[in-house]
């Protein structure tokens, strides 16, 4: 009996040190004060953590950019993945032929490693028959979530009533009809004045879901919006206007996509960022339009945010992933409107 126990408390004991981390995680040999590294503080805080964010697929599909681009973050290896909206061309009430571009966005998605946030743009979310589709298949339009002590905000910049969304929808396919015969005569039409073509809209019950959402939250170390139309831009806007009044304590950075172009603005002291596209259609005159994935890193000290050109992101090989060698990423770079 007393061999078995010591048996059985060797083997404990054996099993207790075994499953013990290992905390030495930098070994060396040298003895030496003079090394050949600089030192050996290791950038490798526990809750530090990376994710990525793409824009705007759509306005005219470039084809394979996004299967380059998922190929892409496969490699790059983000915790998550964000979008910030236009992920179907969309702008039809044909249901059938909804769920078929969600099926083509949703199984091409599927082929990344990390899980992917899903944000709402005007090419997802322009009638009511998108707005259903979307219920069906994803369930909210706006939400929020906590990943290690930082809080993120999925906002909905189409949030109109239904009435203001009919009359922006029967605007916008006047106006397509017309541009696709007389382009300079469209321009001119009531869609191409409205205000929430470019600025879009956060309505009252969503803005009072984010700031209950903020009052909830008030010691998180960061908090992230991501929108897809650049509702900050219209300062009539008071939902909106809502919700920045409740940030204003807080440290916070914002990202959005639709222009099809990068520009990073300074606005209450935090960055607003604006994504370019990660297959859209592009400007051969804005040297701003590209195709990129930004990635975040979130640091004790706040999030470090770099963006990288997909025609910069290459494979083992030396060669951009899924044969991207032979595209065109930056419009003005190849001498054509992409």
């Amino acid at each position: 009996m007393v061999t078995l126990q010591r048996s059985l408390l060797v083997l404990l004991t054996c099993f207790l040190a075994c499953s013990e981390p290992n905390t030495n995680t930098f070994l060396h040999d040298s003895a030496t004060d003079a090394t050949p590294w600089s030192h050996d503080s290791f950038d490798d805080a526990g809750d530090k953590f990376t994710f990525a964010i793409f824009s705007d697929l759509n306005g005219g599909e470039r084809q394979r950019v996004f299967e380059v681009a998922v190929e892409q973050l496969s490699l790059l290896r983000p915790e998550l993945i964000l979008s910030v909206g236009d992920l179907i061309e969309g702008g039809t009430e044909d249901e059938t032929q909804l769920v078929k571009e969600w099926d083509s966005f949703d199984e091409r998605a599927a082929q990344v490693v990390a899980p992917v946030f899903r944000v709402g743009g005007n090419h997802d979310l322009t009638n009511e028959v998108m707005r259903q589709v979307w219920k069906t298949r994803y369930g909210t339009r706006y939400y929020h979530f906590i990943y290690k002590d930082v809080l993120f905000l999925a906002l909905d910049s189409e949030d109109y009533t239904p009435e203001r969304m009919r009359e922006i929808y029967q605007a916008r396919a006047t106006a397509l009809s017309v541009g696709a015969e007389d382009p300079e005569r469209a321009q001119e039409m009531e869609y191409y004045q409205m205000p929430e073509r470019m600025t879009g809209e956060i309505g009252p019950e969503q803005a009072r879901y984010f700031v209950d959402v903020l009052d909830d939250y008030p010691d998180v170390r960061w908090t992230l919006l991501f929108m897809h139309k650049p509702v900050w831009q219209n300062e009539d806007e008071p939902d909106f206007a809502a919700i920045e009044a409740a940030l204003s304590n807080r440290p916070y950075t914002l990202f959005n996509g639709h222009l099809h172009t990068y520009s990073h603005t300074i606005r209450n002291s935090r960055d607003y960022i604006m994504l370019g596209t990660t297959g859209g259609s592009q400007s051969s005159s804005s040297e701003m339009s590209f195709d990129h994935v930004t990635l975040v890193t979130m640091t004790a000290n706040g999030p470090s945010i770099a963006n990288v050109r997909l025609d910069g992101i290459l494979d083992k090989t030396g060669h951009i992933p899924a044969g991207g060698d032979t595209l065109c990423f930056q419009a003005s770079a190849c001498g054509a409107r992409q």
